[in-house]
């Protein structure tokens, strides 16, 4: 049980879309991610996901609407609910993000930026 330095976990990486696995609680994970320019249109058919904006904002687009999600602030996006988070101007956006450790990346969609293995840092 030590404190975690989420701005010095932040600097051990530079990929975008490529989340890495700061903690565990129970079933949950929290995730430290970079993102920048658009993402995959995507659900998770039975997992809710938790994103929290470090630095940055982050674009949250929903078939009906964009949310905007500046630095501090927390979106929910409800299990089964189509999503792609994006970012604007070639900002680099970083996130913690709260999920179940078995939530898949892209949900069912397969593409070049789906992660399958989330590095612990």
């Amino acid at each position: 049980m030590n404190a975690i330095n989420i701005k010095q976990k932040f600097s051990k990486f530079s990929k975008n879309w490529h989340p890495h696995q700061i903690a565990v609680v129970d079933d949950m994970q929290v995730i430290l991610a970079k993102l920048k320019g658009e993402f995959v249109w995507h659900s998770h058919e039975n997992e809710d996901e938790l994103f929290q904006v470090i630095r940055g904002t982050l674009y949250m687009q929903f078939r009906d609407r964009i949310e905007v999600v500046n630095a501090g602030e927390i979106i929910v996006v409800p299990k089964g609910v189509e999503h792609n988070p994006c970012t604007k101007n070639n900002e680099e956006v970083h996130v913690l993000l709260f999920e179940k450790i078995n939530t898949a990346h892209t949900g069912n969609v397969q593409h070049e930026k789906t992660q399958t293995h989330y590095p612990k840092i």
